[in-house]
């Protein structure tokens, strides 16, 4: 082993002080990987949960990052104390070059610590919305919902998002603190047909579908209050009437969970087209356009023998 460092020494520059500090930096990081990667087997064996697997390399990371960067910090820490001036004037340097990735970092620190969202919630931030399915340091990934999609569905495009971006960007989380959205789905109907028996059908219906989220949603406006100044009394289905220019506007408002809110929709409007199906007293409206053409011979025609075309 002496003859190594000596071997060392004179061929490559390093002191021998120098060497013991590689070595134990090298066997110190390998203990710790070896460590994380014996720690995840086991994990991967006892469970088959997608999520907890990802919840537990996530964390282990983590771990391992902090614990690497305090042994190794031991190990080094006389050296730089002495050149302090040096690291002083390099950071000054790479703070400014490295402006992005700092702060990225700094955003990292950020979600961790405040978890303004976590992988699994969905989120709207800037002009991107989706999942939250991966953060790392510089970055978090989403599964993207909307764009071209015209609803709340993955268009299966996965976007990288920096993670300065929490910062200067407006966030919404559709996951935390209530766990619900309220949804609407209007239904236009004729002046003619029979409202009252409309507004039973639809209160049925939209109570069907999410009468039961009632009760779920009342506790989760207890816990959020804890938080929030959230403060829901009336969380049960109901229905709005409005006039429209074509007929009488009922919109259904209900509570779904943001990863639904499309297979909701549907749902609701299948029953609705069956319920109407059956019953002649009511009607869907829409927009109507009725022309008259009067065509001038003379100046003289009576407005009441010119021909009228009435179309709709």
């Amino acid at each position: 082993m002496e003859q190594i460092t000596q071997w060392i020494e004179l061929n490559l520059r390093l002191s021998i002080s120098l060497q013991e500090k590689l070595f134990y930096s090298l066997i110190g990081l390998a203990f710790i990987w070896a460590t994380r990667l014996i720690v995840l087997a086991v994990i991967g064996r006892r469970t088959k949960d997608a999520s907890v697997f990802y919840r537990w390399r996530k964390s282990s990371e983590y771990i391992a990052l902090t614990i690497a960067v305090l042994l190794i910090g031991r190990i080094w820490i006389e050296d730089l104390q002495s050149a302090a001036t040096f690291l002083g004037l390099l950071s000054a340097g790479l703070a400014i070059a490295l402006q992005d990735p700092i702060t990225n970092i700094f955003g990292w620190l950020f979600i961790v610590s405040r978890h303004p969202f976590e992988v699994g919630d969905r989120i709207e931030i800037g002009e991107s919305a989706g999942d939250v399915v991966d953060v790392r340091y510089f970055q978090f990934t989403i599964l993207e919902i909307r764009n071209w999609v015209n609803a709340d569905q993955s268009t299966g495009r996965v976007l990288h998002i920096p993670n300065r971006k929490v910062f200067n960007e407006t966030m919404a989380n559709y996951s935390k603190g209530f766990a619900y959205i309220w949804n609407e789905i209007p239904v236009l109907i004729t002046f003619e047909s029979d409202r009252q028996k409309a507004k039973e059908i639809l209160l049925t219906i939209v109570e069907k579908h999410a009468g039961h989220l009632t009760v779920d949603a009342h506790e989760r406006v207890r816990e959020a209050a804890r938080r929030y100044m959230i403060n829901y009394e009336n969380l049960t289905p109901t229905l709005y009437t409005r006039v429209e220019a074509s007929g009488v506007l009922m919109t259904m408002r209900y509570l779904c969970n943001p990863q639904q809110r499309r297979g909701s929709e549907h749902d609701i409007w299948e029953d609705i087209l069956e319920a109407f199906d059956h019953e002649d007293e009511i009607s869907f409206a829409y927009p109507t356009q009725r022309i008259y053409y009067h065509p001038v011979e003379n100046n003289n025609t009576p407005t009441s023998e010119a021909n009228k075309l009435d179309m709709e």
